[in-house]
């Protein structure tokens, strides 16, 4: 049986997230072992994982880097054995270099980039924090966005985004008062800036095709 963690680590919209796991693998009709964990060995030796994340940049990395030993546990399933993973919101933003909110915090650097607020650019027209529902685009081939049409509706609540060293990193863009990555990916390792837990169909069909991603 394939295991699944969703890491807790006090942060990010853990029910709803585990519901959504649940009901994909359900859908999937597939057998999965799903923990809501932040146990370093389940962690570590984990075949897929998600970090969810809701909040600001630097609480969320300094509840993370509390956990003991579960960065460890994350890099070497992640980074060592190639366990597929899905960072959501924040989760997502902790792949950068770093998050420029309330002054600088170091991030995991898995994908190089920055985590920078969102500066429309109009204000008038693009309120921040982006919230709602948005089109997400797919940029070419991967294996999440397999079967999307040119524009998917998704569920977005943020004020902050991902703006990666390299433009190859990004899988798919939103538009709010300027286009930024509403999905990155390098290898093994995506993110998702919006919210597939909460984004109906559309957020459920992503989630089912990364319980099937063997990277």
């Amino acid at each position: 049986m394939r295991t699944v963690a969703l890491i807790d680590y006090g942060s990010g919209n853990l029910p709803s997230a585990e519901k959504a796991l649940w009901a994909a693998a359900s859908a999937l009709n597939r057998r999965r072992d799903i923990r809501a964990t932040s146990d370093p060995d389940f962690v570590a030796a984990a075949d897929s994982i998600v970090l969810p994340g809701v909040g600001a940049f630097r609480a969320c990395m300094e509840a993370l880097s509390a956990r003991n030993g579960l960065i460890e546990a994350l890099t070497h399933a992640v980074k060592g054995r190639g366990a597929a993973f899905l960072g959501i919101c924040v989760g997502m933003q902790l792949l950068t270099d770093r998050g420029l909110e309330f002054g600088e915090t170091k991030g995991l650097g898995w994908i190089p980039g920055d985590t920078r607020k969102l500066q429309p650019q109009d204000p008038r027209q693009a309120k921040i924090p982006h919230m709602g529902w948005n089109d997400v685009t797919p940029l070419g081939p991967h294996p999440l966005t397999k079967g999307m049409g040119t524009a998917e509706a998704m569920y977005f609540t943020h004020s902050f985004a991902v703006f990666p060293q390299h433009l190859d990193h990004v899988a798919a863009e939103t538009d709010h008062g300027g286009r930024f990555a509403a999905m990155i990916a390098k290898d093994n390792v995506a993110g998702v800036q919006f919210h597939p837990e909460k984004s109906q169909g559309a957020g459920l069909a992503l989630i089912e095709r990364f319980l099937e991603w063997r990277p």
